[in-house]
């Protein structure tokens, strides 16, 4: 057999894949009923370098299974309990097992014939979250990779539809800016940057001290823009803010958006997800007066990275976007092919993110959905409640989402980053710091729904001995 023939072997597959699986159970097991295993085995990026240089210099091997052991071993485990870190989800294991399918298969979906089962997907599921959102039957959506690109495609949309130039062919005649929250995700700075727009062009409002955007000075900021001859297409409301998990108020900067007639767009990458949690979605009431939102399946909705709906009240708007021609791809560039996906996006071969998300939905239904955002919501809640009985501790901000940023009261910025490091370096705990005003605090991003309050109470107990340890 040539090692050509090895590679296509189905066989060989059948043998590699069963023995992955069997490791990937005994990792599941191991990481959800071991208080002894690590949540991350912390190393310097120069041990982790020399740790995988030496493997390569091992060469091939036809037993993969200590390979398949050590990218465990070395890697941060997202479903251990005592995960808290940043806000990437704790997946379903169904949809491993379904993104080895899609992987397989390989089917992009920029023209119908290469995504026959992945586009009909993909309109089945985002037209659940337009249903979920309040949108009408004119909404509809796409996936694509990551809130950034989401959230670039949208203030494209918006650029498109209320710039008075056609920038598409004679460019930007006019200075354009958006609105946004100072608290708002980076990714929203980058795009607006990355659109020519320039500092000038993103007008970032303050925050009240819930972190939300203070709807009361869009006004004072629109008019201080208009003096300065910006033509403003967009303002973008956060469901949630990263750093803090407040939600902006929505229905205010909804209003505001109609009044100016700009586009209205929320980045909802992960607060949005309460739009399945009947107990929490009053947290974006609002939502449905939106243009456009931005929802990561990739963190509250329990699928792999990356996948993110781009949600649009009027779908026809999605397909002004791009409007450059491709003959070899389809006859018609101005047809609103729902089955053509490369149209509406940036990525032509798309993955087939749609069957990841499906085979959630087909094998545990929005149930599954619905109780992982309450949950961890709730367990928010269950930690602030905690957290008061530790005199030691204070809060950052009363927490909205499943984020929760807290501190020891009698420590400094260095001396909490310290702490952190401390933390990071023994591995039982993973969690991160972010800065609130200037001051530095601990901060958790509950996702993982085998995590329980027992754990949090570890967590305040650990960080007090690492912080008064002699």
């Amino acid at each position: 057999m040539t090692t050509l023939q090895k590679v296509f072997s189905p066989e060989e597959f059948r043998h590699q894949a069963h023995q992955l699986v069997d490791i990937l159970y005994d990792y599941l097991a191991d990481v959800q009923n071991s208080s002894s295993t690590k949540a991350i085995p912390f190393q310097t990026p120069d041990e982790n370098l020399a740790f995988w240089e030496a493997d390569f210099a091992e060469g091939t091997s036809d037993n993969l299974s200590d390979f398949f052991h050590k990218v465990i071993t070395q890697s941060t485990h997202l479903h251990h309990p005592r995960y808290m870190g940043h806000q990437v989800g704790v997946i379903a294991p169904i949809t491993a097992v379904s993104s080895m399918l899609s992987a397989l298969l390989n089917n992009g979906m920029a023209v119908y014939e290469m995504g026959l089962v992945s586009n009909p997907l993909e309109k089945i599921v985002t037209d659940l979250m337009a249903k979920r959102i309040g949108f009408d039957e004119k909404a509809g959506g796409l996936l694509t990779s990551g809130g950034s690109l989401a959230n670039l495609t949208a203030l494209l949309a918006a650029r498109a539809k209320k710039s008075p130039d056609d920038i598409w062919q004679e460019g930007h005649q006019q200075k354009l800016a958006i609105m946004v929250s100072e608290e708002a995700h980076y990714c929203i700075d980058r795009a607006a940057r990355i659109m020519g727009l320039g500092a000038k062009g993103v007008i970032k409002i303050p925050v009240n001290d819930k972190f939300q955007i203070r709807a009361d000075l869009l006004e004072q900021y629109y008019q201080e823009a208009i003096r300065q001859n910006l033509h403003i297409i967009a303002i973008i409301g956060s469901a949630c803010s990263t750093s803090t998990g407040s939600y902006d108020d929505l229905e205010a900067i909804a209003q505001f958006a109609k009044d100016k007639n700009i586009w209205f767009h929320i980045d909802g990458a992960h607060g949005g997800a309460v739009i399945f949690s009947e107990k929490y979605k009053y947290k974006v009431k609002g939502i449905e007066m939106a243009d456009s939102i931005t929802i990561d399946w990739h963190k509250m909705l329990l699928c792999p990275a990356l996948i993110t709906a781009l949600i649009f009240k009027d779908n026809q708007d999605s397909f002004h976007t791009f409007q450059q021609k491709a003959q070899y791809l389809w006859a018609n560039q101005t047809s609103q092919d729902w089955f053509n996906s490369g149209k509406r996006t940036f990525e032509c071969t798309k993955l087939m993110m749609s069957l990841k998300v499906y085979s959630l939905l087909k094998l545990h239904g929005e149930e599954a959905l619905s109780e992982n955002v309450t949950y961890l919501y709730d367990l928010a809640h269950k930690f602030v409640e905690i957290i008061s009985q530790y005199p030691q501790f204070e809060l950052g901000v009363m927490p909205e989402s499943n984020i929760v940023c807290f501190r020891l009261k009698d420590k400094d910025n260095v001396e909490i980053q310290e702490i952190r490091q401390k933390l990071l370096l023994q591995g039982r705990f993973y969690i991160v710091q972010t800065k609130l005003k200037e001051t530095m605090y601990l901060r958790v991003s509950l996702m993982n729904p085998l995590t329980t309050e027992s754990h949090l109470k570890e967590l305040l107990d650990e960080i007090l001995q690492i912080a008064f340890e002699k």
